[in-house]
């Protein structure tokens, strides 16, 4: 995998990053640190890629499940240390999951998976932050 990343010194403290998929990404920091608030943080992007990542797993799961799965939202909130590295401490994903009779027990178990095997992006975050998940079922 690789990522290139270029800062945009017009624009203060921008910065895009073009993967190695050939997908273009923009990110900027906040404006006390020089940043025009153009675009989402690095840290940001690293929460978002966290529950792009967990979100794919359970999807996946349920659907090699043959379960009727149409739908998956991750909310995230996370805690960072108040000193440098600010590393996350904390991440509470919630897992609102929607489908046809999905059982609730096989949506456990996705969530479980996708946070114990699965999701790279979590498990490197696991080294420094309590990752805690919850999920609701809504019919549909």
């Amino acid at each position: 995998m690789e990522c290139t990343i270029d800062w945009m010194p017009a624009t203060g403290m921008g910065f895009v990053a073009e993967t190695g998929s050939g997908h273009l990404l923009t990110m900027d920091g906040a404006p006390d640190g020089g940043g025009r608030d153009l675009a989402p943080r690095p840290m940001e992007t690293v929460l978002a890629g966290t529950g792009g990542c967990a979100a794919y797993d359970v999807v996946l799961i349920l659907q090699r499940g043959r379960h009727a799965v149409h739908g998956c939202r991750v909310k995230l909130s996370a805690e960072r240390a108040s000193t440098d590295p600010k590393v996350f401490t904390r991440i509470q994903m919630h897992f609102i999951v929607t489908g046809r009779a999905l059982p609730p027990a096989a949506v456990a178990r996705a969530i479980e998976l996708s946070h114990e095997r699965y999701c790279s992006a979590s498990a490197m975050l696991a080294k420094t932050a309590e990752i805690v998940t919850s999920h609701d079922i809504i019919e549909g």
